[in-house]
């Protein structure tokens, strides 16, 4: 049977103006530091792999994936941003891709972005960074190594983004932390294994396939080629062509809304562009779940693209 992908950030309603509006200021604190820090760490190579994994973040994360108990998970992405390009500009990737999937599809609210930038997008490249280049240094620089160390630091930033979550519950009184951090880490435990094989999985195949991506971020030298580009982008559409197939079990947060009773603090969203993942105008509900995560794939390819190209010194 086949779905449509499900909102999964957190929703307006469920944090306090106060708390919303303070994630709003610290994310444009730390967006604002990333652009200065990506236009001196990253170079030309890494403009096009901005919007490459941008692109792919997308798409994947429209395709939620069944944990248990009715429960569901996507990929966060933002320790894979990390791993390849540093995790500054994992910053600007994952912010790329959380606002457009805020601004044109409503998944998120638009007062919590603020939170949800920084819970998916800035504590888990940060958190996955440095978990990753400290525990391969550790065990070894090794392809089984490597995988092994992304497994774990993308569970591991899963996690961390749960608590972090839980914490702005608390303090927006939502929902008391001794409720929610032990439902939203439990839960999110099993979603983090789910992001662990994905990146993991990635990571492996770069290393075995094109090893120099994973190099990108410390100004790895010379251009990709048209072909790897475009290619890159093709396989993200591919990849969104998947998304009717998405499970239809809400995602962790919205289940322990449910479970735990606050769930009707939820304020739907007034108006959206491309409301649920769907076209308006077309009815068929695989075709409209396609086109619609295609074109936000390639709107998140092109304003990832854009920002790399505005922020990073290309040198001619």
């Amino acid at each position: 049977m086949l779905f449509s992908p499900k909102p999964l950030h957190i929703p307006d309603g469920f944090l306090s103006p106060v708390v919303a509006a303070i994630g709003w200021l610290l994310a444009l604190v730390v967006i604002g530091i990333a652009l200065r820090k990506t236009r001196r760490e990253l170079g030309e190579r890494q403009v096009p792999l901005m919007g490459i994994l941008a692109a792919f973040i997308f798409a994947a994360q429209a395709i939620n994936f069944p944990v248990a108990a009715g429960t569901s998970g996507h990929l966060l992405g933002g320790t894979l941003a990390a791993i390849v390009l540093g995790p500054w500009a994992a910053t600007l990737i994952m912010t790329a891709v959380i606002g457009v999937q805020a601004f044109i599809f409503q998944d998120g609210g638009l007062l919590a972005l603020g939170w949800n930038i920084l819970n998916m997008g800035v504590l888990t490249a940060f958190t996955g960074y440095l978990s990753y280049r400290g525990l391969y240094k550790l065990i070894g620089n090794t392809t089984a190594a490597r995988t092994a160390a992304a497994f774990a630091a993308a569970w591991l930033s899963m996690e961390m983004g749960a608590i972090a979550t839980a914490v702005e519950l608390a303090l927006s009184n939502t929902s008391p932390i001794s409720i929610a951090l032990p439902a939203m880490a439990s839960v999110h435990a099993l979603i983090g294994l789910g992001e662990g094989l994905i990146t993991s999985g990635a990571v492996g195949l770069l290393q075995v396939s094109r090893p120099e991506i994973l190099e990108a971020g410390e100004r790895a030298p010379g251009k990709l080629s048209a072909t790897f580009i475009v290619s890159g982008l093709l396989l993200a559409v591919l990849l969104g062509a998947f998304s009717p197939l998405a499970s239809p079990s809400p995602d962790g947060l919205v289940s322990v809304a449910g479970q735990h009773g606050f769930l009707g603090r939820l304020i739907e969203p007034s108006t959206s562009l491309l409301p649920g993942y769907t076209v308006p105008f077309i009815e068929n509900p695989v075709t409209t779940t396609i086109l619609a995560v295609v074109i936000g794939t390639l709107v998140v390819f092109t304003l990832a693209w854009l920002i790399g190209r505005r922020v990073v010194r290309i040198e001619r």
